[in-house]
């Protein structure tokens, strides 16, 4: 699945930015006005700790509320407060704001918390106002894949596949969340259909690559990646997934392979910073190669992108105690405790 990070998309994208402004510590401003200014750029600078008390300190005091209040639930959303976004956001709506934008962040963040109905309606009410809008249901999938959503993401790309049957994407994202249900034999003809209607695309090579990588033909897919990369097809994606079956694969320091697997997940955190598969893995791959300080830099980026992930604990406080830094490395583990702890009450309590 292209699991590209929403935040760094969606603050792109969003229309609503306003004029740029030079990031600084926050002070109290007596005008509102700037203090948006300054919140808007913070958001965009993906600096969303940051912006969130000048956002609050703008709500309701200026002329661009929707602004205010759109950019303050994605700092929200970026920062894992995922029931402080959906109320400001469901706020925006009964203020008349109901937009796509909104909607589809609502949507995001009702899958992230794990309610599913509410999510999808608020993605329906999104996707009749843009329904041929493919990177509004590639976000929602991505969202989805990040929360294991994934009958709810085959939900979504089917509703995008009634209004873009064409959509190479869209058929590619239906096949993973088909395989990830272990019902591949109904997702091989997707993967086919994704090849079929962009055959040079970068589309078409990850959806070769997963495909045999579902059917356990490793050597093929890694073939088939390596063909692909060489020929100019250098998405992050990809590059991250080739790296990681060369890894599992048994590739260890010194090697080629290794070397080889290096390389290409330093190109795809340099393509994309904020995509957090990439950056764990990096992570990892320099622990292996005993570089505890540049792993530990990498694993804290996956670590602020993808806070519920496990396996960043672990290798975080594995990094720390070789620095010598025990406290860090007994902070990570608390962490880890506690995470497993929510994760395991949580499941206690969903209905059977």
């Amino acid at each position: 699945m292209r699991r590209m990070r929403m935040i760094g998309k969606l603050v792109t994208s969003c229309a609503l930015c306003l004029m740029p402004a030079l990031a600084k510590p926050y002070q109290a401003q007596t005008d509102p006005e700037a203090e948006l200014r300054m919140g808007t750029a913070l958001t965009r600078a993906g600096k969303l700790e940051e912006a969130i008390p000048h956002l609050l300190a703008a709500r309701g005091h200026v002329k661009e509320e929707y602004a205010a209040g759109f950019n303050l639930a994605l700092c929200y959303f970026g920062t894992q407060r995922f029931e402080q976004s959906i109320l400001t956001l469901e706020e925006l709506r009964l203020r008349g704001q109901n937009t796509a934008a909104v909607n589809n962040l609502l949507a995001q963040a009702y899958a992230a918390i794990g309610q599913t109905e509410k999510a999808f309606t608020a993605f329906q009410r999104a996707a009749a106002l843009k329904p041929t809008d493919e990177k509004m249901y590639a976000f929602m999938a991505d969202a989805c894949t990040d929360s294991k959503q994934y009958d709810l993401g085959l939900r979504i790309v089917d509703l995008g596949l009634k209004n873009l049957p064409s959509s190479a994407r869209l058929h590619y994202e239906r096949a993973m969340f088909l395989a990830q249900l272990d019902r591949f034999e109904v997702a091989k003809p997707e993967f086919e259909r994704a090849i079929a209607l962009a055959p040079d695309s970068d589309i078409a090579a990850l959806a070769r690559t997963q495909e045999l990588l579902f059917e356990d033909n490793i050597q093929e897919a890694i073939r088939t990646a390596r063909e692909a990369i060489s020929k100019g097809h250098h998405d992050y994606v990809l590059e991250d997934l080739l790296a990681e079956v060369l890894i599992h694969g048994g590739a260890m320091p010194g090697q080629p392979e290794f070397a080889e697997a290096r390389s290409l997940l330093e190109s795809a955190v340099t393509q994309k910073p904020n995509y957090s598969t990439a950056q764990i893995a990096l992570g990892r791959l320099y622990l292996m190669e005993n570089r505890p300080a540049e792993a530990v830099t990498h694993l804290e980026i996956g670590r602020n992108l993808q806070p519920r992930n496990p396996a960043v604990y672990t290798s975080l406080a594995n990094a720390y105690r070789r620095l010598g830094e025990e406290q860090k490395a007994r902070q990570m583990l608390a962490e880890l405790k506690n995470l497993l702890e929510n994760t395991q009450k949580n499941a206690d309590f969903e209905p059977k």
